[in-house]
């Protein structure tokens, strides 16, 4: 008899150790291994032969393979359907994370009620009741006939269902309640949820159904299981936000049918997720006018162009050591344009505690936002307003010079289509904007002119 091999495997991020470790190697997790046990493979399992596999597809030509039918399935939310690049391709397998309560369940109903005019939906929970998600389905005005309901928790049992009844659309919430009955190990566990995911795989591809499956993220915010769950589906979908905000956004970390730039922005009520099709308008709601540290920064979202306010304060510090916070921008690029500020333009934080917010929820990771981050920190140093009708955008360099940033004109255009009056811009990336009437574009060559070109000299 074969002998039993037993690994100790990370379940935060999969790496497996012949020993248990108290802490992961790979990823630095602390107690996060578990014991699996691996059965050897067959001599017959071993075996590779030359003949040729009953049933098994011949190559293709590539111009030979036929793409006039129609792959994709419209969703019904644009927002959706420009995270996945245009829609839902057949036999793709599309992994939904987020924290819990923020909205996954609730999306996949809403979208189940446009498909199911067309569709024929199989939605499984291994979570929720029959009765449970009846009631949640009645909430959000979902009655479609075409959409079927099972609660079940067996991968197999759920194979043979989908073979049987034949869907167009297959929903599972969630990944980490199925079980494979010939796995020895909970269901949860990381060698359970991948070999559950190879088998939604096999069945997408081989029948060509869309698969949907849900996916709980650990305290990181990362999909909860092995990585190798992330490179085994088509597409990997995160909601983002916070649950005491109205605000999701829908981002896509991985899309093999699609750009991973763009983002879908929903907003929770009490009916369910709303499509907001203006983001900026909603992130700039409630501006405060003749308030100094506010600047507003524009940063691209694919090709969207996304506007959100950059609050700053600077105040004297309490402590020995002044403070330095940051919400939704990088604690190291705010440290690094406070040094430039100080040695390039002549602005002094050493004794200052300073504060950065981006209002809304949302994230600015985009070096085209240095300009507002700085300009915003003069504002409250000097405690002197911006104008409220600006926009700046431009990275900043070690040498406080301002260089150019992707897509300058479609941003330009983009505030000047939202009100704005003055837009502040690299002075070389002049020449790239055309057609602004309403909008007064100023080019500046460094961040100590253009503190001058808005603020005056002090």
């Amino acid at each position: 008899m074969a002998k039993v091999k037993e690994v100790y495997v990370c379940s935060q991020c999969g790496y497996e150790s012949p020993k248990w470790n108290g802490r992961c190697p790979s990823c630095g997790e602390w107690n996060t291994f578990e014991q699996q046990i691996q059965a050897p493979a067959s001599p017959a399992a071993k075996k590779v032969t030359a003949s040729p596999v009953p049933g098994a597809a011949a190559p293709m030509r590539i111009g030979d393979i036929n793409m006039d039918q129609e792959i994709r399935y419209r969703t019904g939310v644009s927002e959706l359907d420009r995270v996945l690049g245009g829609g839902i391709v057949k036999g793709s397998l599309v992994l939904l994370g987020g924290d819990p309560g923020i909205g996954k369940s609730t999306l996949l109903l809403q979208i189940c009620e446009y498909l199911g005019k067309d569709l024929k939906i199989l939605y499984v929970s291994g979570e929720e009741s029959l009765r449970q998600i009846k009631l949640r389905a009645g909430r959000l005005g979902v009655t479609s006939d075409q959409l079927y309901i099972v609660s079940q928790t067996d991968v197999d049992t759920i194979i043979h269902m989908i073979m049987q009844q034949k869907p167009d659309l297959v929903m599972i919430d969630s990944i980490q309640t199925m079980n494979v009955a010939a796995v020895n190990s909970s269901p949860g566990s990381i060698t359970q949820v991948r070999e559950a995911t190879n088998a939604f795989l096999h069945t997408a591809k081989s029948e060509d159904i869309p698969i949907f499956i849900v996916g709980h993220v650990n305290k990181d915010g990362a999909i909860a299981g092995p990585k190798v769950l992330e490179h085994v589906v088509d597409a990997v979908l995160y909601f983002e936000g916070d649950r005491n905000l109205p605000y999701r956004i829908l981002r896509a970390a991985k899309n093999r049918y699609g750009s991973t730039n763009e983002i879908g922005v929903f907003d929770m009520q009490q009916n369910g997720l709303t499509e907001v099709e203006n983001p900026s308008m909603m992130l700039l709601e409630g501006r405060p006018t003749g308030v100094s540290g506010t600047c507003v920064a524009c940063v691209m979202e694919g090709s969207r162009p996304l506007f959100a306010e950059v609050q700053a304060l600077v105040t004297k510090t309490g402590f020995g050591t002044p403070r330095r916070m940051c919400t939704g921008f990088d604690y190291n690029r705010m440290a690094l344009l406070l040094a430039v500020l100080e040695k390039r333009a002549g602005y002094y934080f050493g004794s200052l505690d300073a504060y950065i917010n981006i209002v809304g929820g949302l994230r600015l990771d985009e070096p085209a936002a240095d300009l507002s981050v700085a300009l915003a920190l003069v504002s409250s140093l000097r405690d002197k307003p911006l104008d409220d009708g600006m926009v700046a955008l431009g990275e900043i360099g070690l040498g406080g010079e301002l260089r150019a940033v992707s897509h300058i004109g479609a941003r330009v255009k983009e505030a000047e289509r939202l009100g704005f009056t003055k837009c502040l811009v690299p002075k070389q990336s002049l020449g790239q904007i055309i057609g602004c009437e309403s909008l007064e574009v100023i080019g500046v060559s460094d961040v100590r002119q253009a503190v001058s070109a808005i603020m005056g000299k002090e």
